[in-house]
């Protein structure tokens, strides 16, 4: 067998090595808010800069902050953007620079929401503050110059969980959503893959930080609920087409490529792009890894064929 270190790009192996020796504490060696404001400090360093967008607002949606980024003053179709972190840390400014880079490459309209974080606010908080943005923007998207008919939801790692439950909510509702984004997302409800062993340590996402991040959020006896894993949802038919992004040298790799089997299998339309050689949240280390702007164009590339008119 390939050692896992082998399986790295140069340029990835590089950058874990100069994360590595920067010595930085793991997020499971602190207190949440101390990882908050970790990971905040560091979560745009390796990201593209900031793109200058037309439209970009603060607001309120469903009763939690939100951010709005628009490309143009047009009627946009618009994407719901739910961001990673363990449901414990991220927040809109973690993910600034990734959401406009979704909105300048596809053309769409985003919205960061700013959800509920654990442990202050455990399973479910965050999933119905995802479900409740959903419901809201298409309801409310008209007010702020949007076409509420041409609706997305994605999200990243945890956030990528999010999304995939909110696409179960949007098909049980009969919201009009056109697209999962699902980037590097959780799906299982225990961390038990081959991909889970084999990157346990020293793949920026270790066991200790999953386990820590799970922890802080859900009870084990939740573990189950499709909320949470949604591979285990009875119900998979009739979901909105999904793309899938994974990164092969991730922990979650072996339960992404589960859940678009099992997207497929129920009928709906995956596309699935896997990126060799690069770590979970590699799509926000533009500045470095070629393979997270092939990821960008992928991902503009499927909202615009998924929500053109």
């Amino acid at each position: 067998m390939t050692p896992p270190t082998q399986l790295l790009t140069p340029r990835m192996a590089g950058l874990l090595e100069r994360i590595h020796r920067a010595n930085r504490p793991p997020f499971h060696s602190l207190t949440p808010r101390e990882a908050r404001l970790a990971y905040r400090m560091g979560a745009e360093i390796l990201d593209l800069p900031r793109a200058p967008l037309p439209r970009v607002q603060d607001l309120e949606a469903a009763g939690r902050p939100a951010r709005l980024y628009a490309p143009s003053d047009a009627r946009l179709p618009v994407l719901l953007y739910l961001h990673g972190g363990g449901f414990t840390i991220g927040d809109l400014e973690t993910h600034d620079s990734l959401c406009r880079q979704l909105a300048l490459r596809s053309g769409a309209a985003v919205l960061a929401l700013d959800y509920r974080l654990a442990p202050e606010h455990r399973f479910p908080a965050a999933v119905d503050d995802a479900w409740a943005a959903l419901a809201w923007l298409h309801e409310q998207a008209g007010t702020l110059g949007l076409d509420g008919s041409r609706l997305a939801v994605g999200g990243d790692s945890a956030g990528g969980t999010l999304a995939a439950g909110a696409a179960f909510f949007a098909r049980d509702r009969g919201l009009p959503l056109a697209l999962q984004l699902l980037i590097t997302p959780g799906t299982a409800s225990q961390p038990c893959t081959a991909s889970h062993r084999l990157f346990a340590n020293g793949f920026l996402l270790d066991a200790a930080s999953i386990a820590w991040f799970f922890d802080h959020y859900i009870d084990h006896g939740q573990r189950h609920d499709w909320r949470f894993a949604p591979l285990e949802a009875e119900d998979h038919a009739g979901l909105a087409p999904a793309c899938v992004v994974l990164a092969e040298c991730d922990p979650l790799v072996d339960e992404g490529v589960a859940y678009a089997d099992t997207l497929r299998a129920a009928g709906v339309p995956v596309q699935l792009e896997l990126y060799r050689g690069v770590t979970h949240d590699f799509i926000k280390m533009g500045r470095h890894i070629p393979e997270a702007l092939s990821a960008l164009d992928a991902c503009a590339a499927a909202i615009r064929e998924q929500l053109k008119p």
